[in-house]
């Protein structure tokens, strides 16, 4: 969890900046690509996080290091949001990355804006993740950061295949397994969701069942949580007959879990708590 004063950086510097990336066009492509790459950096160098946040050092060296470090090399607007952030005051050195990487994904988000694609990008997001629901063992690899970087990226697109992914749904995809961050892979993808979710005022509600939804029950489950949330919701249907029957829900860090095997799950600890006492 960010400090306070991360938390306030990261907010104001991105604030300062939106009206910016939103006017960017397709530079908003090789910003976001760039500024994951940074990320990437700046999470594999703690020396180099401390320099950048040193709140002794003064901001005119922070600045000067970061232009012997990318001076030149990446887009104007690249080297602005990274002169402002090591501008600001950070509560821990490595809460630099991740408003670096909050930066990236809001670049994206903007392109996909100008593409039109962004609930294609936030339906694709929650396919991947539904396709990883039961391969366990390809998601470990895709989240172990001591696999070979192009291991776990062939093994990405191994997976994705022929799928006709936008192309900010791969980015975004191997920026999820290229560089892990100490999250597990399909936390990332729901973390990535969320944000776009939030980004265009609508949700991805997440609804697992035995069989295939009824477009009865995908627009009643709209209507119940499009006036829960207060605003559009879109429901994204995933079949995993493992569950049995019922349905398990889940917006968010949000799970409602009435499935058939949840059930027996939570009847089979009822009876081992009743037969220990």
């Amino acid at each position: 969890m960010r400090g306070e004063a991360s938390r306030v950086a990261d907010r104001e510097s991105r604030d300062s900046f939106a009206a910016k990336l939103r006017a960017s066009g397709d530079d908003a492509w090789q910003i976001g690509d760039e500024l994951f790459g940074i990320t990437c950096t700046l999470d594999h160098n703690p020396r180099l996080q401390r320099a950048l946040t040193d709140p002794g050092r003064p901001v005119a060296d922070k600045v000067k290091l970061l232009n012997e470090l990318i001076g030149g090399k990446v887009q104007p607007m690249t080297m602005e949001i990274m002169t402002d952030l090591v501008s600001r005051s950070w509560s821990r050195a490595y809460d630099i990355d991740n408003a670096t990487e909050d930066f990236a994904v809001d670049a994206m988000m903007y392109q996909a804006d100008k593409d039109g694609v962004t609930l294609r990008v936030s339906i694709e997001l929650a396919e991947l993740q539904s396709a990883l629901l039961n391969l366990p063992v390809v998601r470990a690899d895709l989240s172990n950061s001591d696999s070979p970087i192009q291991a776990r990226y062939d093994l990405l697109h191994a997976l994705i295949g022929n799928e006709d992914f936008s192309k900010i749904t791969v980015r975004l995809a191997t920026h999820s397994t290229r560089n892990p961050r100490n999250r597990r892979y399909l936390q990332t993808i729901q973390w990535l969701i969320n944000k776009f979710s939030r980004h265009m005022g609508e949700s991805m509600v997440t609804v697992t069942t035995a069989a295939p939804l009824t477009d009865a029950q995908s627009e009643r489950l709209a209507q119940i949580y499009s006036k829960k949330v207060g605003r559009p919701v879109h429901i994204h249907s995933v079949v995993d007959e493992t569950v049995m029957g019922g349905m398990r829900i889940q917006m968010g860090d949000e799970v409602t879990d009435n499935t058939v095997v949840a059930q027996l799950q939570n009847l089979k600890r009822t009876v081992k708590a009743g037969t220990n006492d």
